[in-house]
């Protein structure tokens, strides 16, 4: 029983097939279906996620980030917020992979066991990628306005932002 991670996914598999069988669905069929509806959605989506990567990439080349970080600083140093993670903040709701490279710059600059480094950590965990996250679902749905879902979303990620110094101010 040590390695039944081994034995997960054939047994996962063997079991569809099973099921497939007593219940007298063309697996294979349903998994061609499956995959075409994939690929149709990747492709009606590819430009939306084309246009949200080439802004990421824009704002960031053009130092948007770090001249927002270095207005807002002075009135995020008095409630408390490291002013350092301000670009964190900020990409985080657009790119996840430019989060990734803006923290891994913070624990490589102040280190993980800095307190910057664990508020940076626990914001990168309690955010989402929002913009992402809306632009590829509600893309998927084919649906055009949000409605309150992007300001929703947009205040949970606030709230993750705020709780992470809390909460690392407070395990600390």
């Amino acid at each position: 029983m040590d390695n039944i991670g081994t034995f997960a996914v054939p047994l996962l598999i063997v079991s569809v097939v099973l099921f497939g069988t007593i219940t007298r669905i063309s697996v294979f069929s349903a998994f061609t279906e499956g995959a075409r509806e994939g690929l149709s959605s990747l492709v009606s989506l590819a430009p939306t996620l084309l246009g949200l990567a080439f802004a990421v990439n824009m704002l960031s080349a053009s130092g948007f980030f770090e001249l927002a970080a270095g207005i807002l600083s002075p009135a995020l140093s008095v409630v408390g917020f490291p002013p350092e993670l301000l670009p964190l903040a900020l990409v985080k709701p657009v790119s996840g992979s430019a989060s990734t490279a803006v923290l891994s710059s913070v624990l490589e600059t102040y280190g993980p066991d800095s307190f910057i480094g664990r508020v940076g950590s626990v914001m990168a965990g309690s955010t989402e990628t929002t913009f992402y996250a809306i632009t590829v679902y509600f893309g998927a749905a084919e649906m055009k306005k949000t409605g309150y879902a992007l300001p929703a979303a947009l205040a949970a990620d606030l709230c993750g932002i705020i709780l992470s110094v809390l909460v690392v101010s407070v395990l600390s």
